[in-house]
């Protein structure tokens, strides 16, 4: 529970502190510009959090809510509202999934249940294709550099061998 404290108290903090650009600014264009930053900060704090949720309760729903919501952004906030949406809706959900194929590929059995639990294969083969960048990227992020940090060996990573022991489990 303590580390969601310091979450919250993070982000207050940040909130605290574009705040008080605004109030302190020696210019109104400073102040405005502080102010969008904090109303932007906040638009994007309600997605994430929109996001946690829906990952949470799962993706079955997620296409018509995705659909509205991004309708919702661009009527408030213009095409570039839209695409910041679309962009940080890609990291965060690529992010989960690609996670959770490197931790089925280290054989966590508790990867292989969330799968399970949740995709079909011909669901899984579309979120992998879609998200195959995000798999380089987590294996970038979370095998590749910490073995050269802490100097030492690393499981190689080949998506086409994960892919294909996922057909084997999702299609029992």
């Amino acid at each position: 529970m303590k580390e969601y404290s310091y979450l919250i108290v993070i982000i207050v903090a940040i909130f605290a502190i574009t705040l008080a650009g605004a109030y302190f600014s020696p210019t109104f264009e400073e102040e405005k510009s502080f102010m969008e930053l904090f109303f932007l900060l906040g638009s994007l704090l309600f997605i994430f959090s929109a996001l946690v949720i829906f990952a949470t309760i799962g993706f079955g729903s997620f296409a018509i809510y995705a659909a509205i919501f991004l309708a919702a952004v661009m009527g408030m906030y213009g095409v570039e509202g839209a695409t910041l949406v679309t962009g940080v809706t890609y990291v965060t959900w690529g992010s989960i999934f690609a996670m959770q194929v490197l931790l089925f590929y280290h054989h966590l059995r508790s990867a292989t249940d969330w799968f399970k639990k949740r995709y079909t294969f011909k669901a899984f083969k579309k979120e992998y294709i879609a998200f195959y960048p995000m798999l380089w990227i987590a294996y970038f992020f979370l095998e590749f550099i910490p073995s050269i940090v802490y100097r030492e060996d690393f499981l190689k990573f080949i998506p086409s061998k994960a892919f294909e022991d996922m057909k084997e489990v999702l299609d029992r």
